[in-house]
């Protein structure tokens, strides 16, 4: 009987772990190595929350939300979709529901379970997993290197799949310790920046020098959140971005869901002009002739923040933020005031740093690796996951591309080695 060819996956993330299995079905034999004491720890803090899988909407929305890599993140869609996550967990026991915003979550919104079953799989597939090993390169004849608790460590594999991350969160193992590695290695890396974060503001009117906020503003305010609002940014391309929901301050800037929905955008046009402007239009559901009258209408001997509260309910945070970007002058010019209500200014000065970014963007660019996700320049070396440079929002998308490409680089490795044909999903 013919031995299995020995596979190594390096890095114990969602794209590794589907690489692994994808490879151990196809009967070949996998050696998953991870410096961290155990897998998907970043997979489990993202499930603190609720862990959104996959997102439902139609697939062309879903493409779409790549941005300029949307044409090579649908190639590794047509191997693994939306749909192909809920049935690849209905297959671990785990069922999935849609919820109101069309996020794909697991029935019981844990991700500890998913990932007990996964690795209850993996095992049962013959899949070894090597914790607290970390990869440091190739040695002089081909080997690749760890550092192990019981002193270095070599292996000799047929071919290799890396999927060691970005550089967000590096206390849970993605510390982008492998980019002068490959860089020594003439692979083209894209430089790692925050995606999905929040950002510093340039100082308001009323901010004290180097802060954001006011002392008082950020005192009384810093993690509370606006909530239904409405986001505005230019795009980029001559047009507008716009967008509803909600974000928090923070002692320096904002951050939150909206903000991260805007975030590829705002960076670029920091990247471009050295700071970026969105406006906030603080009553979305109001038309702008419904706020003009009401900050035209009399108030008597009512303070304007009493004004303001009965004619429209604005107050705590979003009253706050009217007074800390606009001069006093405005605040009683009501055609003026009821402008900044429905397009509140806000000049940010920088994204916050990428440790603390949800994601990252850059990473091994795409023109290096063929269509199986194999390095140009290291044949039978092969790259999966967040380590490449594309980027994704928040709402399932950045999971689901990097399970996918993990399956691709699978698909790959057995097309390099002269296997099966390329794996189906399930």
């Amino acid at each position: 009987m013919r031995q299995a060819l020995q596979i190594a996956v390096v890095g114990g993330g969602p794209a590794g772990l589907m690489a692994a299995e994808r490879l151990a079905r196809a009967g070949l034999s996998v050696d998953l190595y991870d410096a961290m004491p155990s897998v998907g720890r970043k997979f489990l803090l993202a499930g603190k929350g609720g862990l959104n899988l996959t997102h439902s909407e139609d697939a062309a929305r879903f493409v779409a939300r790549f941005g300029a890599q949307q044409g090579a993140v649908a190639g590794w869609l047509a191997r693994l979709d939306a749909q192909g996550v809920r049935d690849w967990a209905a297959g671990l026991g785990v069922p999935t529901f849609v919820g109101t915003s069309g996020r794909v979550f697991p029935a019981d919104m844990k991700a500890a379970p998913l990932l007990r079953a996964w690795l209850h799989r993996l095992r049962e597939a013959g899949v070894r997993l090597h914790m607290r090993h970390r990869w440091g390169g190739w040695a002089a004849d081909g080997s690749l290197q760890f550092d192990a608790p019981a002193g270095p460590v070599q292996a000799r594999p047929a071919a290799t799949v890396l999927a060691l991350g970005g550089a967000s969160w590096p206390r849970l193992g993605s510390d982008a310790a492998w980019v002068p590695l490959l860089a020594a290695r003439q692979v083209a890396i894209t430089p790692l920046a925050a995606a999905n974060c929040g950002f510093d503001l340039v100082p308001t009117p009323r901010a004290q020098a180097g802060a954001g906020w006011s002392a008082h503003f950020a005192e009384r305010f810093a993690g509370q959140p606006f909530k239904s609002v409405a986001l505005r940014c230019a795009d980029g391309d001559g047009g507008w971005f716009a967008r509803k929901g909600e974000f928090v301050a923070t002692a320096t800037g904002i951050e939150g869901s909206l903000v991260y929905a805007a975030s590829r955008l705002l960076r670029e046009e920091i990247d471009r002009a050295g700071q970026a402007r969105l406006w906030l239009d603080l009553l979305p559901d109001r038309t702008p002739e419904q706020v003009l009258a009401a900050c035209r209408h009399p108030r008597g001997a009512r303070s304007l923040s009493s004004h303001l509260k009965s004619r429209l309910g604005l107050d705590g945070i979003k009253l706050a933020l009217l007074h800390e970007v606009l001069a006093p002058e405005t605040l009683h010019d009501p055609a003026a005031l009821a402008q900044a209500i429905k397009a509140a200014p806000l000049q940010l000065a920088a994204p916050r740093p990428v440790a603390e970014a949800i994601s990252t963007a850059g990473g091994v660019a795409l023109q290096a690796l063929d269509a199986g996700l194999m390095l140009q320049t290291l044949p039978g070396v092969f790259c999966a996951g967040e380590m490449l440079d594309w980027e994704a929002p928040t709402g399932g998308y950045l999971l689901t591309a990097s399970m996918a490409s993990g399956v691709v680089a699978a698909e790959g490795v057995l097309a390099h080695l002269g296997q099966a044909s390329p794996i189906h999903i399930a």
